[in-house]
């Protein structure tokens, strides 16, 4: 189970930092009236599981802005919540990328603000925003994360 876990994440990751090396460097374009930041497992006409197709915003719906003038670094990993575990409070400076595997993330929001992301979500974790995110149910929650960073910039911030 751990070994397919890692070969999905790192698949998921190998795709994720290809595509997004094409982006680096982003413009300024903000997106489209009418998108949002609600995202879901489509399966494509080639039988291919899309996990998050053209996400433009985060998911408190700010604009994904990449980190500029620096070489473009890509980390991925799996992390683990057990039941009533929490991440402690931060925050990230770069966009993040977030695949819920196993379980249920709540993720709290500075203002209040609390967000539930089942098994299968996908989204682009808030930026600049002070979050914790917690397990609340009674299983283990598995996520893939993956941070778009740059060289020489700190990507999260902690309390």
């Amino acid at each position: 189970m751990a070994k397919s876990r890692r070969i999905i994440g790192t698949v998921a990751s190998v795709a994720l930092a290809t595509l997004l090396l094409g982006a680096c460097g982003g413009g300024d374009e903000v997106p489209a009236e009418g998108e949002t930041a609600a995202s879901g497992e489509v399966v494509s006409a080639e039988g291919a599981a899309v996990l998050l197709e053209a996400q433009s915003l985060t998911a408190l719906d700010q604009a994904i802005a990449y980190p500029k003038k620096k070489q473009a670094q890509i980390s991925s990993e799996i992390e683990v919540l057990e039941p009533g575990q929490e991440s402690g409070w931060r925050k990230y400076r770069v966009p993040v990328y977030v695949h819920v595997l196993e379980g249920t993330l709540s993720v709290e929001y500075d203002a209040g603000v609390v967000k539930e992301f089942p098994a299968g979500t996908s989204f682009l974790q808030a930026r600049g925003v002070w979050h914790n995110v917690s397990n609340k149910g009674d299983a283990r929650a598995d996520f893939l994360t993956v941070t778009m960073g740059a060289k020489g910039v700190v990507s999260m911030e902690e309390r």
